[in-house]
């Protein structure tokens, strides 16, 4: 008797009749992609081992990026944080790696994010209010002081003025004594996905790009160690998208970044060992690990098959993972201690190599010590108490889990030869078809959500009135105006002359196709500000926007 008949005499004489007699919780259970799952799934009827999963750090990566993965040593652990000053992120930055944080995850506040001054009246009200304050080489000194910047790895979540906070950066490097090729970390730098979700952009896309391959160019030859780009599902997933959507997208923001490259004139085993990639880590658990060995193998597959990779490091797929913010509930927080733990775990088991975990209080403030404290320590019991990093790709093999792997990869393809059709993932965010289908996944969400078909534990059912009686953190209001002093102090002691000669030069760079990069160094080393700066590529390139859909 074959496989296939042995499942239907089960469906016959076990299962249906079960059912029939004791119905299941809902007619068809899915996933947040829309596929959908059998009671009981078989192995694959095709499958080529090699060449779909392969062994761990071969290609096409499906089993992890390294051979060892957590044998060797842990992801990152790498807490997103910065609020208020310069002064207070740096103390939340060593109290974090007093507590075992291996890596530095930088937030920035609103006025930072989309290049303007703390003194800037567009600024006024959100200083420090959402991620720590930025305007000079001055605060990013005082924000890593007494962190040797050779010693850890730090992520900056920044993209429109990505280059210029690199700079301040790389300053700040130099004036410590640190090679430049000893540093390590990440900037975001992703505009794409800005255009698309988060709305965080200052220039139009052609001038944006020209600072993203610039970057690239630059940390090629002198700060190799360095991720240019952080090419972001995250912020898509936030937005509504499905898991499937979520890889889709995300990779036909790459294919772009990697053309624009190509177009500079780069070779792709140049510069493509440097990108990296940032994803959601969602509720549905068996979805989300295969969707990172989905993302994994399809990227593995378009950098050999598409763009002529020869280096297998070019090939590879290297992410840091959030857990997911939009699950988060001011309602009942403490159960966000779970939501997050799940999803970490996922991130884990789909091999990322950095972790974000949220705090149990994001939904309603600033997450406080304790909290912060208690989403590290659900990273390092995973690591040291669950077992599950002692071997490599613990889920594969999973009837289910290779599956859904399958099934995104397939479902991620589709969606990429679509946008290839419309011209590229540009023409598909200008004609709306990205946000269109974001929107669309995440209204389907919220009627399910609204009509009690999705249960979120806390809020649609299980609920209970209660008061909370959690810690909170609140930013000084007088954090603004004590940064504006700082600033006019700045402004009052370096040399004005230096500053407008610098400021004028580049303006006429903007104009033309000179890298911008060392000059953005040189402006940060004679205190010219981060406003200043994006306020002359203002008036040079214009300003992002977004078109309207009808």
């Amino acid at each position: 008797m074959s496989l296939n008949d042995e499942m239907k005499r089960w469906e016959n004489e076990d299962y249906g009749p079960l059912v029939r007699k004791f119905p299941e919780r809902r007619d068809r259970f899915m996933t947040s992609s829309g596929i959908e799952l059998p009671p009981v799934m078989l192995p694959p009827e095709k499958q080529d081992y090699m060449k779909d999963l392969g062994f761990p750090g071969n290609y096409p990566y499906t089993r992890g990026v390294q051979p060892s993965m957590y044998r060797g040593r842990f992801w990152t652990m790498r807490q997103y944080a910065g609020y208020a000053t310069a002064q207070e992120s740096n103390a939340r930055y060593r109290y974090l790696l007093e507590q075992g944080q291996t890596g530095l995850s930088v937030a920035f506040d609103l006025p930072t994010q989309i290049g303007y001054d703390a003194d800037d009246p567009l600024a006024q009200g959100e200083v420090g209010k959402v991620g720590v304050s930025i305007s000079s080489v001055e605060d990013m000194e005082t924000l890593f002081k007494d962190i040797p910047l050779d010693k850890v790895s730090t992520s900056m979540t920044i993209n429109a003025p990505a280059a210029v906070l690199l700079a301040f950066y790389i300053a700040v490097a130099k004036k410590q004594g640190v090679p430049l090729n000893k540093l390590r970390g990440t900037i975001q730098n992703d505009i794409l996905k800005e255009y698309v979700a988060r709305g965080t952009y200052i220039f139009p896309p052609e001038p944006s790009m020209r600072l993203i391959t610039d970057v690239f160019k630059f940390c090629k030859d002198e700060v190799p160690r360095w991720n240019t780009i952080s090419i972001s599902g995250y912020h898509i997933r936030e937005a509504g998208s499905t898991a499937a959507q979520e890889v889709a997208f995300t990779l036909a923001n790459a294919i772009a970044y990697i053309q624009a490259a190509l177009d500079a004139g780069l070779k792709v085993d140049d510069f493509a060992n440097q990108l990296s990639f940032f994803f959601n880590a969602h509720n549905n658990f068996l979805e989300e690990i295969a969707k990172f060995r989905a993302a994994r193998r399809l990227y593995a597959r378009i950098m050999k098959e598409r763009f002529g990779a020869q280096d297998e490091k070019s090939c590879r797929l290297r992410f840091h993972t959030q857990t997911a913010g939009s699950t988060l509930t001011a309602q009942q927080p403490e159960n966000n201690v779970v939501r997050v733990t799940l999803q970490a775990l996922a991130a884990v088991l789909g091999g990322t190599q950095s972790l974000h975990t949220n705090s149990m209080d994001e939904a309603l403030w600033l997450p406080t010590e304790k909290s912060v404290r208690v989403a590290l320590r659900t990273q390092q019991i995973i690591a040291h108490e669950s077992g599950v990093a002692d071997t490599v790709d613990p889920m594969a093999g999973s009837y289910v889990i290779e599956s859904l792997t399958d099934q995104i990869e397939a479902m991620a393809m589709d969606y990429i030869e679509k946008i290839d059709a419309m011209g590229g993932a540009l023409s598909a965010i200008n004609t709306g078809f990205m946000q269109r289908e974001i929107q669309e996944a995440a209204y389907q969400v919220q009627r399910a959500i609204e009509s009690g078909d999705e249960i979120v534990v806390g809020v649609n059912d299980f609920t209970v009135d209660e008061e909370i009686e959690l810690e909170s953190l609140r930013v000084d209001p007088s954090v603004e105006e004590d940064q504006k002093a700082r600033l006019a102090a700045l402004r009052a002691r370096r040399d004005g002359e230096k500053v407008g000669q610098l400021l004028g030069q580049l303006e006429q760079a903007a104009q033309g196709d000179t890298p911008l990069m060392p000059l953005f160094i040189e402006c940060a080393e004679n205190d010219v500000t981060l406003g200043e700066i994006c306020g002359v590529l203002r008036q040079v390139w214009g300003q992002y926007r977004p078109p309207t859909f009808i």
